[in-house]
């Protein structure tokens, strides 16, 4: 990852659905991420029926051994108050987050941290004595967003002296406004012109060396269901299963090769418990994906090419 001296893979295993997952369960599926290349796992402090409890069930169930944690990059993300709801990037809750998180995990530092959607009261000063705190103590190792717009993190880069290393998104053939926008940009009478990001994040983090992980890579929406095999769409599922045949994966290959063809270089963030999917997801990152292909699913998921 740029700004770091962590090399990650394409494909990030999430475990926000672990909490109910027996021991035996959680290594089989950590196991088949590994297999598959994977060994990066995204983490929050609200996964789980309780605060922590996603990133609780992993270190129960992994017991991993010093030299063990060394193979993993683990990430995990801070600032929503769950029972509220509502978002909180002071000093206080950061560092408390991040303690319970260490805890948690049985860890003694996370590799990467995210602030967790942003805090309309913001005050940036208490993100950077925040991070140069974490940084200083070797708690964090580096530093990122989630669903932040371009001048949302310019207010952070201002104060901030580490560099952001990464933006979580929400990104799906279905549910690809960020990128879009900037096909059909400046047509009148166009909802997919409409700029919704606060101006062009794709753009914007390839321009900062800002990696994007795309989460929810198989949603058709804001968890309104998957798009692979519905159907509510057709035309696209028709374009993806021909496209499986041909390089020889299973559908969900495709989905995953869509988003790792975009030259911003973004990770595909798994939401999946299952291990066969978690496998054939992974497969799509070696898949070559011709601007022709690209284009045709991006078309069949319903998007305008002027």
């Amino acid at each position: 990852m740029p700004g770091t001296d962590i090399v990650a893979p394409t494909v990030v295993l999430g475990l926000m659905r672990i909490a109910q997952k027996t021991d035996d369960e959680v290594r089989e599926l950590v196991r088949a991420a590994r297999d598959a290349g994977i060994n990066f796992v995204d983490h929050a402090d609200v996964y789980g029926d309780e605060l922590h409890g996603c990133e609780r069930r992993f270190s129960e169930a992994m017991q991993l051994s010093p030299s063990q944690r060394d193979e993993f990059t683990i990430q995990s993300k801070a600032g929503i108050v769950r029972e509220g709801p509502y978002f909180d990037f002071s000093y206080e809750h950061i560092i408390e987050s991040v303690e319970g998180s260490l805890a948690a995990l049985q860890t003694d530092r996370l590799d990467i941290l995210l602030l967790h959607r942003p805090d309309a009261l913001v005050e940036p000063e208490e993100v950077a004595r925040a991070f140069d705190e974490l940084e200083t103590s070797g708690k964090v190792r580096a530093f990122g967003v989630s669903n932040h717009t371009p001048r949302q993190i310019d207010l952070l880069r201002r104060y901030v002296r580490q560099p952001i290393v990464a933006n979580q998104l929400q990104l799906s053939i279905t549910h690809a406004p960020i990128i879009a926008q900037g096909v059909a940009a400046n047509m009148a009478a166009e909802q997919q012109s409409i700029t919704l990001d606060g101006g062009g994040i794709i753009d914007y983090c390839r321009l900062h060396d800002i990696t994007i992980q795309a989460w929810s890579p198989f949603q058709a929406g804001f968890f309104t269901g998957v798009f692979l095999g519905s159907s509510d769409y057709p035309e696209l599922n028709v374009v993806i299963d021909r496209l499986a045949a041909h390089y020889e994966v299973p559908a969900i290959a495709i989905a995953t090769a869509w988003i790792n063809r975009h030259p911003a270089h973004t990770q595909v963030v798994l939401g999946t418990t299952n291990p066969e999917r978690v496998v054939g997801a992974a497969a799509g990152s070696d898949i070559p994906l011709t601007r022709a292909e690209w284009y045709e699913l991006y078309r069949a998921a319903g998007y305008l090419v002027p």
